[in-house]
């Protein structure tokens, strides 16, 4: 789990390396159909990676972006026609899915 504790939270170098390798994916394939997929991402730090998700998704009408997390499933109005938000425990929503 990455949680916000002190200065260095998950931005290491592995993660600007991640960051960097993420952001050539989206020059490269963020205007085609893509599911931008969060998984129990609360509002800890909505600015890593909440709001740039939903940011991407109204950027690109064809992006879906699809959220589960128990108790805080929403997103922003201006994104809510692409949008799934499931209210629930991630383990049990996956494990059904199977």
């Amino acid at each position: 789990m990455n949680l916000r504790a002190d200065d260095k939270f998950v931005e290491d170098e592995g993660w600007h390396r991640a960051a960097e390798r993420y952001e050539n994916f989206l020059q490269t394939w963020g205007q085609q159909r893509i599911l931008l997929l969060e998984l129990g991402v609360g509002y800890n730090t909505p600015g890593i990676i909440k709001y740039p998700f939903w940011r991407k998704t109204a950027q690109n009408k064809v992006a879906t972006y699809a959220y589960i997390n128990y108790g805080e499933a929403v997103c922003s109005k201006e994104i809510e026609r692409q949008a799934i938000c499931i209210d629930g425990d991630i383990g049990k929503i996956l494990e059904n899915l199977n």
